[in-house]
């Protein structure tokens, strides 16, 4: 059902993309032929699919996304002058995830603008601990409780989380160099707390309901003490960005040469509307290494660290990574955007370091109704760690110290690498509009079993 919905929107895309945009045609065909010169694609270009998905805990997500690309008079291809994304999804269970997104690089002279607004409400977001390893995930009773041996036990490893997050970026470049200065502003707002076992449990067979007087992982943590009552229920966080950009790739959207490196720091002090201000900083190399011309076959990796300066990170930020520019800030280490494969924020701790390693290869190119086609297959490796740990010490009320001591003792005493491999297909037109299918598998059941993804863009 979900490929024949894919197959569909990307049916209407071309079609769609067909009428309103315009083209050289110089370099069109007929209806379908190979094309070693590409088309040089002008005006605007909308890029519409459905966006399908299931969680057994969050129920379908059914909803819609939609990209449009403005290339102007052309001179710029296979890059954009502008061009905005909007994304509504709804999940059968009660979770919404809504985002509206603007990129310009001629506004203001000489300056990129990037702007974003997200909300996701989301009913049951994964919440597995902290320090990777340290935090133990029972994947034996998640297993039961799918084989329908006991309750659904994935609800321990859930919490309820309200997100809204809006941006404003700048991107100016220094002289007549790659280099770029980077500037913005993050304003966000969270609200977290335990799950709603109604929700959760709805339309659930009673043996299956996960149980009232059962604990879930967060609301331990809170007996613990492991996340304080000043930061239990989320907080604002008021934020302000700056970064050094240093860029060579041929083009944006799927590069096959150059360089892509940055470092950033995110400044949230207290005086600026932050409600438990912290400090962090972030540094991130990408690379595109062609070893066929022409696209065909590329080896690209990213190298990432995220740290913190001092120990006082509100416990709600540590999921996510810093970014500027045209995207925006995602969950972070597990899921499509970060670690493929693993579970979405397996690795959480004060600083932490990824990798990510695939080999692109685009075996097909062609032009169809005046679009640039071309079909791509990939192989990858991810890999993450927890490079200096949060602090898990016992800090709750006496009575729940031999109940922490149990937990604790069921992992280990500090991280190291979570590595997941895996592959995946694109269908690529005009060098922007992205379609993936990709599944990745963890090295260790730890991390959970693996996961697939139907979604849009490069990893990176």
């Amino acid at each position: 059902m979900k490929l024949r919905t894919i197959a569909l929107a990307l049916l209407f895309a071309l079609c769609y993309n067909t009428t309103i945009a315009q083209t050289d045609n110089s370099s069109v065909g007929d209806d379908v032929k190979s094309s070693k010169k590409e088309i040089v694609k002008t005006g605007y270009n909308f890029g519409p699919l459905p966006a399908v998905a299931f969680d057994a805990d969050k129920g379908f997500q059914l909803g819609a996304l939609l990209n449009i690309y403005d290339f102007g008079d052309g001179t710029v291809y296979p890059n954009t002058r502008q061009q905005w994304y909007f994304e509504a999804s709804f999940f059968t269970k009660g979770s919404q995830l809504f985002v509206v997104s603007y990129d310009n690089k001629f506004l203001i002279p000489n300056t990129r603008f990037s702007t974003t607004l997200t909300v996701t409400n989301d009913k049951a977001m994964d919440f597995y601990g902290f320090n990777g390893y340290m935090s133990y995930y029972d994947h034996e009773r998640v297993q039961a409780g799918k084989d329908g041996n006991d309750y659904l036990y994935t609800p321990y490893y859930r919490v309820n989380r309200l997100a809204a997050l809006f941006k404003s970026d700048f991107v100016g470049k220094i002289g007549d160099s790659n280099l770029y200065w980077e500037a913005g502003y993050h304003l966000s707002y969270f609200k977290q707390g335990a799950i709603n076992r109604s929700k959760i449990n709805k339309n659930k067979e009673e043996s299956e309901m996960f149980p009232d007087d059962v604990p879930t992982l967060y609301e331990q943590y809170r007996k613990w003490g492991i996340i304080s009552d000043n930061e239990a229920d989320g907080g604002w966080n008021s934020t302000a960005r700056l970064g050094m950009l240093y860029d060579t790739r041929d083009k944006e959207g799927a590069p096959s040469r150059g360089i892509w490196a940055e470092a950033h720091l995110t400044l949230a002090p207290k005086w600026l509307g932050t409600t438990n201000p912290y400090y962090k900083y972030s540094a991130t190399f990408r690379q595109y290494l062609p070893i066929v011309k022409n696209d065909i076959l590329t080896f690209a990796y990213r190298l990432n660290y995220e740290g913190s300066f001092g120990s006082s990170v509100p416990y709600y930020v540590l999921p996510y990574i810093t970014v500027m520019g045209p995207s925006y800030d995602r969950d972070g280490m597990g899921g499509f955007r970060t670690i493929r494969g693993l579970m979405r924020n397996r690795v959480q701790g004060l600083d932490m370091a990824s990798y990510n390693a695939e080999l692109r290869w685009r075996f097909v190119s062609f032009a169809l109704w005046n679009q640039n086609i071309a079909l791509g297959l990939n192989v990858f490796s991810d890999g993450t760690m927890v490079t200096r740990e949060y602090d898990m010490s016992f800090r709750g009320e006496e009575q729940y110290r031999d109940e922490y001591n149990e937990y604790m003792s069921k992992g280990e005493s500090g991280d190291r690498p979570h590595i997941t491999m895996g592959a995946g297909f694109r269908f690529i037109m005009n060098q922007n509009f992205i379609v993936c299918l990709e599944y990745g598998k963890p090295l260790n059941k730890q991390d959970g079993n693996g996961a697939f993804y139907i979604n849009t863009g490069y990893l990176f």
